[in-house]
């Protein structure tokens, strides 16, 4: 006969009784509806994130200290958040899941602290921290309490900044001091039908509460994306937003004293890409689309880009060359002429900076007429963003690629990785034009007066400008110098760019001791 196994102790019921209420959240009757309305709930989501069988679960007996509105009858479990470890294609990471169930995801004292708690662990061990954020701000029956334990979880973040890999996944409402929190890590992506993100509730501000804006028009997925810049992608639905993480996840390391992965590739390293002939226009003037060029040199024409929607005239994401991670940094003829901006500068510089952090190399594809003139940019303090991006690519010590596939104009050209900001290996297709502008721009400041007393304006007009041209109007001019390495045929691009990096890939760079340098902000 089998063994029969002794009854639970006391002791043991008291814990899986204790376990079954942590398991509850916020009770059955909120976990339907929250299904109902078509969202996870918080132990469903972490589920889905992290391999089968893979998560291991901390301070679920947590509960909340504050016997105020009488919830001291509701000592909840858990107190709205799930915290705890696992692994995300056998990466090991710590993650946290706010649930809507329990007071609405709002952010108590304990809460916070437990979210802290997580955050610290993960600094210690060095590998990623993944946050799923669905919670109306911070818990106004707790009071100060509240952003006492909401302060101490901001100091770990920021700890955490730029050591390892942080990911919010913004599946829900989130509103005021979490929205400052979730906007905090290195990678924002909202949910398209539920992702929300408030600094002040929509019930304070004007527009919502006249009926004027919705919610989502205020704070949505789509303007988050397209207006504010915070979400670098949006996530379909939940599965979608969790394959966004391993997709993410793939390109980086654990943390910033590790090498990003390598991942084995089928795609020949050393390939012609014989269509990059055809890209560049007869007309200078003409546009075209980059997009094309990343593909075309990426390993298996994959790049996953970032901020898609968000100051399209330039183009940020991952990519991979020889196995390698790269981080792409390309002007996109196709918008404003590939001008730079205000928020084309902040976008760039924010990037180059958060590769910086993980040892990523750097490619930049330069096609810039210059930075977008006007007042609105003028007035809007284009000379402090623009050199948002400049003083991003000098503190670079990650190695860094550049190729002018045409114009490289002005500050523009300076601001986008050049040699003189110790740029290591920097090409150009023979269509380069390295110069301070255009020779239209060029020849009416430099010949004006001649211009003014010719007998023929137009012909002279034409010959001055053919001659500035050949004078400036190609890249051999500053090959000449050395601030190029090489003008290359645009077929053999991959090949350079993948001996570049290998040979580039143990680059160090040593910079004086300081505290940090005071970035333009």
């Amino acid at each position: 006969m089998a063994a029969v196994p002794p009854p639970p102790s006391d002791s043991t019921e008291e814990l899986l009784l204790r376990r079954k209420r942590s398991l509850a959240g916020g009770g059955q009757a909120k976990v339907d509806q929250l299904r109902a309305s078509g969202r996870r709930t918080a132990r469903e989501r972490v589920d889905t994130l992290l391999d089968e069988g893979s998560f291991v679960e901390i301070d679920s007996f947590v509960t909340h200290r504050n016997e105020e509105f009488n919830l001291h009858m509701h000592p909840i479990e858990g107190d709205g958040v799930v915290c705890g470890h696992g692994t995300v294609d056998g990466r090991r990471i710590f993650c946290f899941a706010q649930d809507f169930s329990v007071f609405g995801g709002s952010m108590g004292e304990m809460h916070a602290l437990k979210i802290a708690k997580v955050a610290e662990m993960a600094e210690r061990a060095r590998i990623p921290l993944v946050g799923i954020w669905d919670g109306g701000g911070q818990r106004a029956h707790d009071g100060v309490h509240s952003l006492a334990g909401t302060g101490e979880l901001l100091d770990r973040l920021v700890a955490c900044s730029g050591r390892i890999p942080m990911f919010s996944l913004v599946l829900g409402s989130v509103v005021g001091a979490s929205a400052l929190a979730a906007g905090l890590a290195d990678f924002v992506i909202l949910g398209h039908e539920y992702g929300q993100l408030f600094l002040s509730s929509p019930l304070e501000t004007e527009e919502t509460v006249s009926g004027e804006m919705t919610p989502h028009e205020l704070g949505g997925a789509e303007l988050h994306a397209s207006r504010s810049g915070i979400a670098c992608l949006i996530a379909e639905d939940e599965d979608d937003a969790t394959d966004i993480v391993s997709e993410l996840l793939s390109f980086l390391p654990d943390h910033c004293l590790a090498e990003p992965p390598i991942s084995e590739s089928e795609d020949e390293p050393l390939r012609i890409c014989e269509s990059l002939e055809q890209v560049i226009p007869d007309d200078a003037n003409h546009p075209y689309d980059i997009r094309k060029v990343i593909l075309e040199i990426s390993d298996d024409n994959h790049f996953l880009e970032l901020f898609e929607s968000y100051a399209d005239n330039i183009i940020v994401g991952f990519s991979r060359l020889d196995g390698a991670t790269i981080g792409i940094i390309a002007n996109q003829p196709k918008v404003l002429a590939g001008c730079l901006d205000i928020d084309a500068s902040i976008k760039a510089a924010r990037f180059i900076r958060t590769c910086d952090c993980f040892n990523i190399p750097l490619l930049t594809l330069v096609d810039v007429p210059g930075f977008l003139p006007g007042t609105v940019q003028e007035w809007g303090g284009i000379i402090r963003h623009g050199a948002k991006l400049l003083y991003a690519y000098a503190e670079a010590t990650v190695p860094k690629m550049t190729v002018v596939t045409r114009k490289a104009y002005g500050g523009a050209y300076l601001a986008m990785s050049c040699k003189h900001l110790r740029s290591d290996f920097n090409v150009a297709w023979p269509t380069g034009e390295l110069a301070v502008m255009g020779a239209e721009g060029a020849v009416n400041i430099i010949h004006r007066r001649e211009l003014k007393s010719a007998e023929d304006p137009e012909n002279t007009y034409l010959e001055l400008v053919s001659d500035y041209k050949e004078k400036f109007g190609d890249p051999y001019v500053a090959a000449r110098n050395g601030w190029l390495d090489d003008v290359i045929e645009p077929a053999e691009t991959r090949i350079r760019l993948v001996r570049a990096l290998r040979l580039l890939r143990n680059k160090r760079e040593w910079t004086p001791p300081k505290k940090h340098g005071n970035i333009p902000l």
